[in-house]
């Protein structure tokens, strides 16, 4: 039975027995049963005034300067103490009965509190004992005064407190008002809430069931007298409360949106803008937030008290509205309870605040997202976490990154979402490992077989981070740094795999994570899929007795490298998929070399170099924008753009960046979503001015710019092709008003309609490899590109010299090298990405910069007049001893510059 149960029993009135022999009994049991309640009753406020009073005494004191009581706030010899600790031996000196000093003339605004406790304490036992329920004018008073009668909260009841309190110069009553509301959470559900404005309609129907019921509140008067003025005067009574905690129901009883919530939330900021000025109140919330958290927890863990009133949310809501949550006096105790306590909310919860908080404003966002940032960083630093002591282990940090969650996606939504616009998946299934079965026999059932994670959140917001354009805020800075740099990735990784609700996975928050954190993570999930594979082929040889290769083995021609790839490939993905999964293993036919990464890279280059290659005509290039665009009149068949979409995910499987340049549209596109006439910019700038021109406009479209809904384009060949945006389309003129929709339309052919057979198959090839992963779970489309191609920003060379390693002879301090690293940096920007493109095969830096880069510089020789030379497979720089700081540098520069052709080894 719960406590509105159990006050429901209390107060009803007793029923009537049919047994007319035993009605007599029965009322004279019930109301022994009413005397017994109410005495009980008494007892525990007896028993709270005294505690209240021995904790006014604690922490402010009887005012008697030369007080002899060791226990009080104004004794010379008493050792201050904090709310907390105050709150504490407030109720260890009332176990023992200890003394209470007696209000002093010299305390000012404490009378109140104190008569009332006396008045209390010389009649409280005599109206316990006989039942006596009758207070005259003079013993309400006080009570009034103090205002201990309310139970809640409302802006205007606020104001009335800190007014009478301020004329007083005593803010105590305020302060335990604060704390007996902020510290319930029935209190705090029942308080702010909204109240609806009755339309003139609603008023005249309203005063015509008034009218109606005159005669029944006549005879209710006198019963309903006290109740009325008890509302209409405190403001935040028990009868007020009862009356508006129905589930889903406002203040005044309206019926919720299911997604809205019955507080008033600017009447909340506005009475925390003018409480939290006062340090004593700013405490008083401090202490409040503590005492209430534990029982929140309670209430959501095993009580399931969210599915019975949904306006409990009203608590976390109000909660946050705290402007100094993030302040360090939180930090220690009140904000980590409180995250641990709404980490706890169920999922439908969680949607419903993540739903309302996404209409606030950005600065609102970044106060929350930065509340729980600094909890997670202050905890992370004043911790040392290392393999033994995990990060994940720390309760706090857990709870504040799932709260954190909360708010990303209150982001997500925010900003600006669309919805439509989504790729249609793949009409036939990825074909099936011909090993299944065996997999299965051997216990080793494909993970993710239903298809990569979503995060429960997600689905049940209805909506995907991809689809966010832009978020309130930037999606950077919801990452940890502190928290990435003391995350045991593989102890992560395998929390992120086994799921189990005893370990939690940071993982399942990707948006906390940098790039540099999930490519580790990813980079965990190939390995193991590469070394399960290769276990399973074992297996699967002993069982069949035939012997398989355990790697992803090509062996290429370099004269006809794609021709070969191709044929290997496409003869893999019919037959079995699953060794797109086993490590990559190439070799050159008529070539000796073990291939340990350096021969895999110089594959990817060369299959790259090949199918961009303008002249063969699968791609277009844009020279202004130095991007590729899928060519729409390609005379290749489809199984050339499923091979690079399998070259981009063995890529990405295999750890290496490619030397792509694409539009980030196509990224887009890979992770499920249509381009648009925003996409334009990139892959096509010419035409989306145009478009964005004709958008604004001002004159008549139709007769001064005479164009129709018929549009055309130009093949490789110069041939005009033309293409109808709707039916009959040549005779559709753009006008004014429909020419929103002919850039529409227009945007949709350039970038779906016209290559939708060339990227449905680069797409197709793409997910052969990558359909398992959690590529799409922890990365954003800008993300995937930077897996992919690596960065163009951020090129920080001097982190490049610091993890730079020398052979044959050279050392850090040499000469040369000194010459070498003053030369480079005196590089303007292109030179830099020309050294790069020279010496690794790509003029990007990897996931984390170019301190990850693996770079060596070989001594090749003494001084002479021959180039530098390299071999980008393995990121070697060959670098003859040159006698001159210039001569170096002029053989450097023409190396770098000339090296296409002949300079490159």
């Amino acid at each position: 039975m719960n406590s509105d149960e159990k006050e429901d029993c209390e107060c009803a009135p007793p029923q009537a027995e049919s047994n007319p022999t035993g009605g007599y009994d029965s009322r004279l049991q019930e109301e022994s049963i009413f005397e017994n309640a109410e005495a009980s009753r008494m007892k525990r406020a007896a028993a709270k005034h005294l505690i209240e009073r021995y904790y006014h005494q604690l922490t402010e004191g009887c005012g008697n300067e030369s007080c002899s009581n060791d226990c009080c706030a104004s004794s010379p010899s008493f050792h201050r103490m904090d709310n907390n600790a105050a709150a504490v031996k407030a109720l260890e000196l009332y176990k023992v009965n200890s003394k209470l000093c007696d209000p002093h003339p010299s305390k000012k605004g404490t009378s109140s509190a104190y008569l009332e406790n006396s008045s209390f304490n010389s009649a409280g036992h005599h109206n316990m004992a006989c039942g006596n329920r009758k207070m005259n004018h003079k013993e309400l008073h006080p009570v009034r005064e103090d205002f201990k009668d309310v139970n809640f909260l409302t802006e205007e009841k606020v104001y009335e407190i800190l007014e009478s309190c301020g004329e007083k110069e005593d803010y105590s009553p305020l302060i335990r008002v604060i704390g007996r509301v902020f510290s319930s959470a029935e209190g705090l559900v029942q308080s702010f809430r909204r109240s609806k404005q009755h339309t003139k309609e609603e008023l005249k129907s309203l005063q015509a069931k008034d009218e109606d019921k005159d005669e029944d509140e006549k005879e209710a008067a006198s019963g309903g007298a006290c109740s009325v003025t008890a509302m209409e005067e405190g403001g935040g009574t028990d009868l007020e409360a009862s009356s508006s905690s129905r589930s889903g129901e406002g203040g005044d009883g309206q019926k919720l949106g299911p997604d809205e919530v019955s507080v008033d939330i600017e009447a909340v900021r506005r009475v925390y803008g003018r409480l939290l000025s006062n340090e004593k109140v700013e405490a008083a919330f401090l202490n409040a937030l503590v005492y209430l958290s534990p029982n929140v927890e309670c209430d959501l863990t095993y009580h399931n008290v969210y599915s019975r009133d949904p306006n409990y949310l009203n608590l976390f809501v109000i909660v946050m509205e705290n402007g100094n949550l993030h302040s360090p006096e939180y930090l220690e105790i009140a904000l980590p309870q409180f995250c641990k306590a709404m980490s706890k909310l169920p999922l439908p919860a969680q949607a419903k605040l993540a739903r309302l908080w996404a209409c606030y404003h950005a600065d609102q966002i970044r106060r929350m997202m930065e509340t729980f940032q600094q909890l997670i960083t202050y905890k992370v630093i004043s911790n040392e976490f290392n393999n033994r002591n995990l990060v994940n282990d720390d309760d706090a940090v857990v709870a504040a990154t799932k709260c954190l969650k909360i708010v990303y996606y209150a982001n997500v939504l925010g900003g600006d979402v669309d919805r439509e616009h989504n790729e249609e998946e793949d009409e036939e299934p990825l074909p099936e490992s011909s090993e299944l079965t065996l997999q299965e026999l051997l216990g080793e059932e494909r993970r993710n077989k239903k298809g990569p994670r979503v995060d429960p959140l997600e689905t049940e917001l209805g909506a995907r981070v991809s689809d966010c354009r832009r978020p309130l805020i930037p999606f950077e800075e919801f990452i940890n740094e502190p928290l990435n740099d003391v995350l045991e990735m593989d102890k992560d990784y395998t929390f992120f795999k086994v799921e189990t609700e005893n370990k939690f996975s940071f993982m399942t928050c990707p948006f906390i994570l940098n790039a540099v954190t999930k490519n580790l993570g990813l980079y965990y999930d190939n390995r193991i899929r590469m070394y399960s594979e290769r276990r399973i082929t074992v297996l699967y040889s002993l069982v069949q007795g035939q012997q398989l290769n355990p790697y992803l083995r090509l062996k290429v021609r370099r004269d006809h490298i794609i021709d070969d790839a191709l044929v290997r490939l496409e003869m893999i993905a019919m037959e079995n998929p699953a060794d797109l999964k086993k490590q990559l293993y190439v070799e050159f036919e008529g070539e000796q070399g073990v291939d340990e990464g350096g021969v895999s890279k110089e594959f990817f280059q060369l299959v790259v170099e090949e199918i961009f290659n303008p002249d063969i005509g699968m791609f277009s290039y844009d020279e202004s924008t130095r991007l590729f665009w899928f060519n729409p009149s390609s005379f290749e068949n489809e199984g050339q753009f499923t091979l690079i979409g399998i070259v981009l995910g063995l890529a990405i499987y295999n750890n290496c960046i490619l030397d792509v340049h694409f539009p980030m549209v196509v990224y887009r596109k890979l992770m499920g979503k249509k381009g648009t006439f925003r996409d334009l910019a990139d892959s096509h700038p010419v035409l989306s001015q145009s478009l964005k021109e004709l958008m604004e406009y001002e004159g008549s479209v139709e007769e001064d710019m005479m164009i129709t809904f018929q549009i055309s384009q130009t093949d490789l060949f110069g041939n005009t092709l033309m293409y109808d945006l709707r039916e009959n389309g040549d005779k559709i003129p753009v006008t004014n008003s429909n020419r929103k929709d002919f850039v529409a339309q227009y945007a949709e052919y350039m970038l779906n309609k016209s290559v939708e057979k060339q990227f449905k198959a680069f797409r197709r090839g793409f997910h052969m490899v990558t359909n398992e992963s959690p590529l799409k779970y922890l990365f954003r489309p800008e993300e995937i590109e930077l897996l992919i191609c690596g960065s163009r920003q951020n090129l920080d060379f001097q982190a490049l010299e610091e993890t730079t390693e020398y052979d044959g002879g050279y050392s850090r301090d040499c000469r040369i090298i000194r010459d070498f690293w003053e030369t480079l940096h005196s590089f303007g920007e292109e030179q830099k990405r020309l050294f790069l493109q020279f010496t690794t095969g790509t003029d990007r830096a990897p996931v984390g910069g170019l301190g990850k880069l693996k770079m060596i510089i070989a001594k090749n020789g003494p001084d002479t007049d021959r180039l530098p030379t390299s071999h980008t497979c393995f990121n070697v720089l060959l670098l003859p001893e040159y006698t001159t700081k210039e001569k170096l540098r002029d053989r450097l520069l023409k190396a770098i510059t000339y090296a296409k052709g002949f300079g490159m080894l």
